[in-house]
């Protein structure tokens, strides 16, 4: 007589992982220890971790809840991780957790926000403005670099509009600007392409609040930065909260500039795109001559800026900005 047996079925029960708060002792990777927050944004926060080797990174914890933009935004960044610029803040990982996107990267001494808080809350006054001048060329160029369509991406030549340029994401390291923060960072092959995310609206170029990004929309964003650290203002009102797609950005208020200074900011601010300066570095260059100021190179190979005397070309700068070369 045969046996009977009964079996049991096995059922295997997954759940998904605990998700990971980003605190001081936790792990996001087993060696890597957070040890301190420095910063904190509307969709992420930065914090300083330890390595298993000992040195001192950064991690930024992007807040991610969309499986399909999250794969666009890491392929984005890890694209972005491959290139080489002495003022890109180099980008050591990128990878995703239940919740985040998390970018870990060199760690900065501050950032062109630290400058300006502790220039207003400690000295009562404005940052000196041959350091706003060195600091913007720097992340001028590196700009022009990541902007330039000569960078290998997805079988593409695309460039990289950075897409969140403000004082926040121009870093110092070393008394050098580099540009950081690049969660936002958007692969672009020609003039014009959709954007799924905003950056920071204060500094946003009119084509964002329309739903794309342009050739020069990072241009646009230094150019209010530029305003913000040389007089402590904005040059328009605070758009809303959620502008539509109906919200027009009014025209700039630059009365707080020099009269030299004012049409370089104008064109830079111009609403079409296509009127804005061919560069980013060739706006800094306007910037300089509108300053009477000029880079001179150092015997360490960096550069400084100093005043020059004022020559008859500065009273012709506003021909020579109001008109787009045909570069533009």
């Amino acid at each position: 007589m045969l046996e009977r047996k009964r079996t049991a079925k096995t059922v295997l029960l997954t759940r998904e992982p605990d998700p990971f708060t980003p605190e001081a002792g936790a792990e996001p990777l087993p060696g890597y220890r957070l040890q301190r927050l420095r910063g904190r944004g509307a969709f992420a926060t930065v914090w300083e971790a330890s390595t298993p080797s000992g040195d001192s990174i950064a991690m930024k914890f992007l807040s991610s809840q969309n499986t399909n933009s999250t794969a666009r935004e890491i392929r984005t960044l890890q694209g972005i991780q491959r290139l080489e610029h002495p003022n890109l803040l180099q980008t050591r990982r990128v990878w995703s957790m239940p919740g985040y996107i998390v970018i870990a990267m060199d760690l900065a001494d501050a950032s062109l926000l630290d400058l300006y808080l502790l220039y207003a809350e400690e000295f009562q006054q404005a940052v000196d403005v041959k350091q706003i001048l060195l600091y913007l060329h720097q992340a001028a160029v590196a700009l022009d670099y990541l902007n330039a369509r000569s960078h290998a991406f997805e079988g593409k030549i695309v460039g990289f509009q950075h897409g969140d340029v403000k004082p926040n994401n121009i870093l110092l390291v070393a008394d050098e600007a580099k540009l950081a923060d690049y969660g936002l960072a958007l692969p672009m092959n020609g003039s014009t392409t959709p954007c799924y995310r905003q950056g920071t609206l204060d500094y946003a170029a009119p084509e964002i609040f329309l739903g794309n990004m342009t050739d020069t929309s990072d241009q646009y964003s230094l150019a209010v930065t530029y305003y913000l650290l040389r007089t402590g203002a904005f040059p328009f009102p605070s758009p809303p909260k959620v502008p539509g797609k109906n919200y027009y950005r009014p025209p700039p208020d630059l009365s707080l500039l020099t009269n030299e200074e004012q049409p370089v900011l104008a064109r830079a601010l111009t609403p079409a795109p296509q009127s804005r300066f061919p560069s980013c570095t060739e706006m800094m260059a306007q910037l300089l001559r509108a300053n009477s100021m000029e880079l001179v190179p150092l015997p360490n190979g960096k550069t400084s800026v100093q005043l020059v005397a004022r020559s008859s070309h500065i009273s012709s700068i506003t021909r020579s900005i109001a008109r787009p070369s045909q570069a533009s």
